[in-house]
């Protein structure tokens, strides 16, 4: 199956945070690969989205869309950081 970069999650994750979630750093539980979530590997379902590790091919995200609403799990992420707006401004 064809995969997608992980950028194609910004549009449904827009809904789901409050900042630009493909420009955040994560950890994958499994391999202790960090990277930005745009970066992983993301297939696109009817339903939703499944984001893997482009190290190991571990589910880092899955975004479920069904009646109107949204679920999200993370558990494949051991971390994901967020940068200050504000200092993304600068660079």
């Amino acid at each position: 199956m064809d995969h997608l970069d992980g950028n194609v999650l910004a549009g449904p994750s827009t809904d789901l945070f409050a900042f630009e979630a493909t420009t955040t750093q994560c950890q994958c539980q499994s391999c202790a690969d960090i990277a930005m979530l745009g970066q992983a590997m993301v297939y696109g379902q009817p339903m939703g989205f499944v984001a893997r590790c482009r190290n190991c091919d571990n589910v880092l995200i899955v975004i479920v869309e069904r009646a109107g609403q949204k679920s999200l799990n993370m558990r494949g992420l051991r971390w994901l950081r967020v940068a200050d707006q504000a200092t993304n401004d600068r660079i």
